[in-house]
């Protein structure tokens, strides 16, 4: 079990544990439109839509997983937080769930599997939560360009050497970043991810911002402590 300040995750049937990714975009994910409706797509352990329920006051807070186990490991996570009536949890694939859309979201986000590596494991669990063949980067803004509503926000975290192809993507359908964030490790080591946030409309001018996790080892930056000190205990 991972225990946060204000819930608890049970993640012993999930391909994919709590990690510094989920945990980085819950947080910093940009709410400043209020929403009212959100998805979280590809949900495994349900941190996100968590996290979002304690940040916000989103009434409708869907979230969509294709795992059994996730899925219903995810229900449990969610009943047994504070939230429990404002969450729910469908057992889907991304394309059964934008088939019949009946609804808009004021916020769409999503930690979406990446490895493109020719490479799988022998953990076809792990490999279906891992691989981005399970939901294409086209798949996923293919959703969100659906279902987001007219001001919403779709955020997601991404590997860096990624994010020029995934905005280039996002702008065949008219989302656009308004939010970029590129995540280090260490002051000294490479770019690893991007936090990158889409509206529907087009800033003229947008800063990308950086930030470091650490400056040695468990010795944590004070921009990471501010973005996650109402989530993790020891912060």
């Amino acid at each position: 079990m991972f225990q946060f300040k204000q819930f608890s995750i049970q993640q012993d049937r999930c391909a994919m544990k709590v990690g510094t990714d989920s945990v980085l975009l819950g947080a910093w994910c940009p709410i400043d439109n209020h929403p009212f409706s959100v998805l979280d797509i590809g949900a495994g352990t349900g941190i996100l839509s968590l996290m979002i329920a304690q940040r916000s006051n989103a009434e409708q807070i869907d979230a969509l997983e294709i795992d059994e186990d996730a899925y219903e490991q995810c229900v449990e996570n969610f009943e047994n937080s504070p939230w429990g009536d404002r969450l729910f949890c469908f057992h889907a694939g991304l394309d059964e769930f934008i088939e019949e859309p009946e609804d808009e979201y004021d916020l769409i986000i999503s930690n979406p599997p990446f490895y493109t590596e020719d490479f799988k494991t022998e953990n076809s669990q792990r490999d279906l939560a891992r691989f981005q063949d399970a939901m294409p980067f086209e798949e996923l803004i293919e959703a969100a360009d659906l279902l987001l509503s007219e001001n919403g926000i779709f955020a997601v975290i991404i590997p860096y050497k990624e994010e020029e192809k995934f905005i280039d993507l996002c702008a065949e359908v008219e989302l656009y970043p308004v939010k970029v964030t590129r995540v280090k490790g260490t002051p000294n080591t490479e770019i690893k991810r991007s936090l990158l946030a889409f509206k529907r409309y087009e800033l003229p001018v947008l800063e990308a911002e950086e930030l470091v996790i650490e400056i040695n080892r468990h010795e944590y930056t004070d921009a990471y402590i501010e973005l996650t000190k109402d989530f993790y205990l020891k912060m």
